[in-house]
């Protein structure tokens, strides 16, 4: 079942990273409000777009340990390390569609929408572990009180200000990405929760049909 477990969130990890870098690539249409301001250092500072992604999700994983470590996993980790260079060798690779300044442009986006959001749900329930954005969203709500949405939303426009401040792509895209987004995350959530909880039964199963020797004479 670990086994499982770990294919299906590594496979999140991917199908995220490979989303991000599919928006990467049309990100004059605007991003989501972390790819906004890892661009915007990415721009500014150099290193790669995804190296800026890795440091951000290990400065959150540092602040939450001082406020509520309880949601911080290896998971947590190996998402913070993981999804930046995922989406760095997609980029590397140069096999992903290129902005047309066109209609297209948006049906690109929305592939990278939805390949995210299906990564993500693939991820979440694995059951390996909270992302360290997510994490340190939740760690925010204990401490405050506030509801985890309300914590998001505070949080997401502190980052969109800092990356408009250093000249991030923000655009339209920016101010919809999650009305699109979250729905194709829960869905996903819940079918490959479905899925994990049917291959745990299965492995149950497996397990009671199996011969055993304690009746066995030697």
């Amino acid at each position: 079942m670990k086994l499982f477990q770990y294919c299906l969130f590594f496979l999140g990890l991917t199908f995220f990273g490979l989303g991000n870098a599919i928006a990467v690539k049309v990100k004059y249409i605007g991003l989501h409000p972390w790819e906004v301001l890892n661009v915007a250092l990415y721009q500014h500072f150099g290193l790669t777009i995804g190296t800026w992604g890795v440091i951000c999700g290990l400065v959150l994983i540092f602040i939450s340990l001082f406020i509520a470590r309880s949601y911080i996993s290896i998971g947590t980790i190996l998402n913070a390390l993981c999804i930046g260079p995922i989406m760095d060798f997609f980029l590397w690779l140069d096999i992903l569609p290129k902005a047309t300044n066109t209609w297209i442009d948006y049906l690109i986006l929305l592939s990278g929408i939805i390949i995210t959001g299906i990564g993500g749900g693939m991820y979440v329930a694995a059951g390996i572990g909270a992302g360290p954005r997510d994490g340190f969203m939740l760690s925010l709500s204990d401490k405050t009180g506030l509801s985890v949405s309300k914590a998001r939303v505070i949080v997401e426009s502190f980052v969109l200000v800092i990356g408009l401040f250093l000249g991030g792509p923000v655009f339209m895209a920016t101010f919809i990405y999650t009305f699109i987004q979250s729905p194709i995350f829960q869905r996903s959530l819940k079918i490959f929760k479905g899925v994990k909880e049917r291959v745990s039964t299965q492995n149950v199963i497996s397990f009671k049909k199996k011969p055993s020797n304690d009746g066995l004479k030697l």
